[in-house]
């Protein structure tokens, strides 16, 4: 096996390459083994300034903060203030969805593995004030409930943002201030921005998007998503470091490297279990924990998280039996591709567990009779419409609803064929990967009652 001066040689001098190559603006990387780090970074925070990326620019980790939520409300169940298998109501008083009787029986485990059933791409800007999630989860009073709790996953930003509130509730302050004083601080890091005031302070990473496809990657026009959304990650940016000190303590039983134990011993252990399976869904997971991603190998397991906001693209990978940590920061482009070309290197090079292939369309699909998978599935931020042609052909046409509309969302007509069995795959791929598409359920008719594509997005009407 390689060592890490080895990896900090290489990504030098490939980083720039595969940057161009994949038409990724920046980038920055560490990767930490046992109590060593090396990082870097290569190309440049914003196509518009110039400015060029370092290994301390801080770029948006996305999703990757529900990690970083899920760690707090654990901190509280060590501390016996929540039992994270009694309703979240029970602490939340105000929790409203449609359904009030789901919602009375939905559990805070439930809402940590993405079982709680009810649509989670809720993204309402309720302001930039400290009160912007109390007045984020009063909007979700008429979400509708799509499963029954605890039924199957689907993942769900709106459920992170109520556990975000319920930190608020029982700590008696903002989540900001929550992660600060209970994460940020005992960690030591030192280039975490919970806010864009707090970001400016460094060398701050700008998202690409492209306009139009093959028009080329330029600056996106807004730097952040919803201050609401922040437990979900709409905010929280840091350096590459920062982002695998947070991931050594996981990896060193809720420890930090002066031995303040941030987490009960064995918690993080608890977090990283498998709750939950997924179906077989490419770049996402095969199972989930309590807000760790599971990728379940012959070789072993690897865990982490995923995140994505306007044009930032961030990935945290984890081996605990190696002690290893990898996190991989970008501002735009194929970052999947970038991905899979420096991580797959690194897990290659320092371990015996390698990412596990991404599903690819058969070379000659089997042709199908569609009509189970046929109609229209809808959510808050799109509706999906299946169809087949005369030549059998199935196709499925995006139509962006709500903020996707305002981040630039365009209608999309793709075509899918035979996977396997209720399921199907894009012919094309969408930035390095053909996400296979689920139909689970049954509407009473014989068609799907779901397709699924890492959340649950239900036939409309049914």
């Amino acid at each position: 096996m390689g060592d890490l001066d080895e990896i900090q040689a290489w990504l030098g001098e490939q980083l720039p390459r595969l940057l161009v190559e994949h038409h990724v603006p920046g980038a920055a990387w560490a990767v930490l083994r046992g109590d060593q780090v090396v990082d870097g970074a290569a190309g440049l925070l914003s196509k518009a300034t110039g400015v060029e990326a370092t290994a301390d620019s801080v770029f948006q980790i996305g999703s990757v903060t529900k990690l970083w939520t899920s760690t707090l409300v654990m901190q509280l169940a060590d501390g016996g203030i929540v039992d994270i298998d009694r309703p979240v109501r029970d602490y939340l008083t105000e929790f409203r969805i449609a359904d009030d009787e789901a919602a009375g029986r939905i559990t805070v485990r439930q809402l940590l593995a993405h079982t709680a059933g009810f649509e989670g791409d809720i993204f309402t800007d309720t302001g930039v004030g400290d009160d912007c999630l109390e007045k984020y989860v009063a909007t979700l009073h008429d979400v509708p409930q799509l499963f029954p709790p605890g039924e199957q996953f689907s993942y769900n930003n709106a459920g992170y943002c109520v556990l975000g509130r319920l930190v608020e509730v029982l700590r008696g302050q903002p989540y900001d201030a929550c992660l600060r004083e209970h994460l940020i601080a005992p960690l030591g890091l030192t280039h975490t921005a919970t806010s864009p005031y707090e970001a400016i302070m460094y060398r701050a990473a700008m998202g690409h998007i492209e306009l139009e496809p093959g028009a080329g990657y330029v600056p996106a026009p807004v730097w952040a998503m919803a201050r609401s959304n922040a437990p979900a990650g709409s905010m929280l940016a840091m350096r590459p470091r920062d982002l695998v000190t947070f991931a050594r303590m996981h990896l060193e039983d809720g420890r930090t490297a002066d031995g303040t134990q941030v987490l009960a011993p064995g918690t993080a252990a608890r977090m990283h279990d498998r709750q939950v399976d997924l179906p077989e869904l490419g770049l996402m997971g095969t199972s989930w924990g309590l807000g760790f991603e599971r990728f379940d190998t012959p070789a072993g397991t690897i865990i982490g998280h995923d995140g994505n906001t306007i044009g930032q693209g961030a990935f945290l990978r984890m081996v605990p039996e190696a002690g290893l940590a990898v996190a991989l920061l970008t501002n735009g482009g194929d970052v999947i591709s970038l991905y899979r070309d420096v991580v797959g290197h690194i897990l290659g090079e320092l371990t015996d567990v390698g990412l596990p292939a991404l599903p690819a369309p058969p070379a000659e699909p089997r042709p199908i009779d569609a009509e189970r998978y046929v109609g229209t599935y809808s959510a808050q931020v799109f509706d999906l419409t299946v169809s087949q042609d005369s030549d059998q052909r199935i196709w499925i046409e995006q139509i962006p609803k709500g903020l996707l509309v305002e981040m630039g969302g365009r209608t999309e007509r793709t075509e899918l064929v035979h996977y396997r069995d209720d399921m199907l795959i894009p012919v094309q791929a969408d930035r390095g990967m053909h996400m296979p598409h689920a139909f689970l359920g049954d509407d009473g008719t014989g068609h799907a009652l779901y397709l699924h594509l890492g959340r649950a997005v239900r036939r409309a009407g049914a």
